[in-house]
């Protein structure tokens, strides 16, 4: 099995930034993406972005594509997420998910963490 831990979320006042971070442990852990998702009240859960684990190529969403950086590191297995010039529809609970394969299923989860964007 594979446990993933995300730290990082909290208040931030628009314009601002955050930076995630998701921890991952477990003697399974051997992903093809890590990803970032996130969830808005009453919306789908939505895909953030992603690294491609062997390399550390990141892809990203849209909508906060120029404005986001996703990294890891394959020593510590870690992958964080950086978003800078935060909006209001930026509130969402954002969740790391690893996938292990090429197929785009992901297979295990983090529990979530909450970023709250303030004007």
């Amino acid at each position: 099995q594979v446990q993933l831990e995300e730290s990082g979320g909290g208040l931030v006042q628009v314009g601002g930034s955050l930076r995630l971070s998701c921890a991952a442990s477990g003697r399974a852990f051997s992903p093809y993406v890590m990803a970032w998702f996130r969830q808005a009240p009453g919306k789908e859960r939505e895909f953030v972005g992603g690294v491609y684990w062997s390399d550390g190529r990141p892809y990203y969403t849209d909508s906060v594509k120029g404005r986001s950086t996703i990294s890891r590191d394959n020593v510590k297995n870690t992958m964080t997420l950086q978003m800078n010039s935060l909006k209001p529809e930026d509130t969402a609970v954002y969740c790391c998910a690893v996938r292990t394969s090429v197929t785009n299923v992901y297979d295990y989860w983090g529990q979530g963490t909450q970023v709250t964007v303030f004007s």
